[in-house]
């Protein structure tokens, strides 16, 4: 089959690798504009656009997908097939319908939980212990279409968004091309969704970031690893701003408000969270400084149980 294929972020990069490999043909790529990325802001190319250069491959960047000169671009491709992963832009109805076997799309949750823009990172924030990929249809309506395939993956107590979407992504490579050579084979068969199972994974921003200190000390681990590598969870120290990069929930009980911190060691930070609970602070990053460990931090600045962490 002709593919053409929509994506951005590195997580798209192993399913457009994998189609690629195969035996089918990329006939394009279309990826969002180069934007400013990294803590320089320096203006890069996105991930998959990367990859399909590396190939060879036309890669087209619209502003607006309905412009009349990218449709016709598109039809000129004539593709069989589409294939999304994390592209971040919603696909017009009739951009759907352009290819012959339509469109479908490598969705990082298992559907029809955690529909939208952030389904990894609002999976490890609720806590969740499982979570995985799901081949699905593209449809007018988010997230909704019928379901082609799925695969799980554990998610462990400690482990961060970063980890979860790596081995997802290339999870999600290996699953659709079993999908795509089920659709070019004509054997392929899609699962409605639970439209009644589904909530949404609303996009992350930096806001989500700020910590509650009220929270139980493992919903406030979980947004830690959550968030991590972007936005990060924060606090402020004597009012300024303080990133957490890396916690553990302690098992020892404490007393006292909600962000008191009530022991400092090299070993980390203990912070008093909502229902009697402790997190332990094990990395941090001061503001306008490098992540450390809190060994490093203390080393320099030095600070006694009792200070307050707070939302401002």
């Amino acid at each position: 089959m002709v593919i053409v294929f929509f994506g951005t972020p590195e997580f798209a990069v192993p399913s457009l690798r994998a189609l690629i490999a195969s035996r089918h043909s990329v006939a394009g790529v279309v990826t969002q504009p180069d934007r400013p990325r990294g803590r320089g802001q320096r203006v890069s190319d996105p991930p998959v656009k990367q990859a399909a250069l590396e190939h060879g491959i036309p890669v087209l960047q619209p502003d607006r997908l309905r412009d009349p000169s990218f449709m016709s671009a598109i039809s000129g491709w004539a593709p069989d097939l589409g294939v999304v992963a994390a592209y971040g832009k919603l696909l017009p109805e009739d951009l759907l319908q352009l290819p012959t076997h339509g469109m479908i799309n490598v969705h990082a949750s298992l559907l029809p939980k955690y529909r939208g823009a952030a389904p990894v990172h609002r999976a490890v924030i609720a806590g969740e212990s499982e979570t995985g990929v799901t081949i699905m249809r593209m449809v007018k309506a988010l997230d909704a279409g019928g379901m082609f395939a799925k695969v799980t993956r554990s998610i462990g107590p400690d482990e961060t968004s970063a980890d979860v979407e790596r081995d997802l992504a290339a999870l999600g490579a290996t699953l659709l091309m079993d999908v795509v050579e089920a659709i070019a084979s004509g054997s392929a068969h899609e699962e409605p969704q639970d439209d009644a199972q589904s909530n949404y994974a609303a996009r992350i921003t930096r806001e989500d970031g700020l910590i509650d200190w009220q929270l139980p000390a493992s919903a406030v681990h979980n947004r830690v690893r959550g968030l991590y590598p972007w936005p990060h969870a924060f606090t402020y120290l004597d009012g300024a701003r303080l990133i957490v990069l890396k916690s553990r929930v302690e098992a020892a009980a404490t007393t006292g408000p909600p962000g008191t911190i009530v022991q400092v060691s090299p070993e980390g930070i203990d912070v008093a969270t909502g229902q009697g609970g402790r997190l332990r602070l094990l990395e941090i990053q001061p503001e306008g400084r490098r992540a450390m460990a809190v060994r490093d931090f203390i080393a320099g600045h030095p600070l006694a149980a009792g200070s307050r962490l707070a939302t401002q």
